[in-house]
């Protein structure tokens, strides 16, 4: 597997914040990507863990609008066609996009996951309030978004 790097890079795309992209090298191809993206191409991307497993989709991306920053990606896992699906707000530095498979990989194990911090989509937590926001960025073992400068 190669890093995807841009020029004047040293072969690692990590920024601190972000999410890493593997799995393609450099082609300037004259428009976005997969630096830069709409927000809703993301949308209905698989997630998948390291070991392959299917962990769900992005259902939304998030946007801390104050900041300017994403705040997180919405996980929708468990269900049967969109039905019964729990939600997880996931930290945008803990997925990595896997460009060439055009899906998005979560370090976590599957029955980990079925116990992360969660919500239905009629009852959305608030990002805002800080105790939720810090127990679900600690569960996934990522610095909260709002402490990177």
């Amino acid at each position: 597997m190669s890093a995807y790097t841009t020029p004047g890079s040293s072969g690692s795309s990590r920024k601190e914040g972000g999410a890493r992209i593997i799995n393609q090298e450099y082609e300037y191809n004259g428009g976005p990507g997969p630096d830069v993206m709409a927000a809703d191409t993301l949308q209905g991307d698989k997630v998948v863990n390291i070991d392959g497993d299917d962990l769900g989709n992005i259902e939304n991306i998030m946007l801390d609008v104050r900041g300017g920053r994403i705040a997180y990606a919405v996980l929708s896992f468990g269900g049967v066609m969109g039905i019964g699906d729990k939600l997880f707000a996931i930290p945008w530095e803990a997925l990595t996009l896997d460009a060439d498979r055009e899906c998005f990989v979560l370090d976590i194990d599957k029955e980990r996951l079925k116990n992360a911090p969660g919500f239905d989509k009629d009852h959305w937590p608030s990002m805002a309030e800080p105790s939720w926001a810090t127990e679900v960025y600690s569960y996934y073992n990522s610095r909260p978004y709002w402490k990177n400068s």
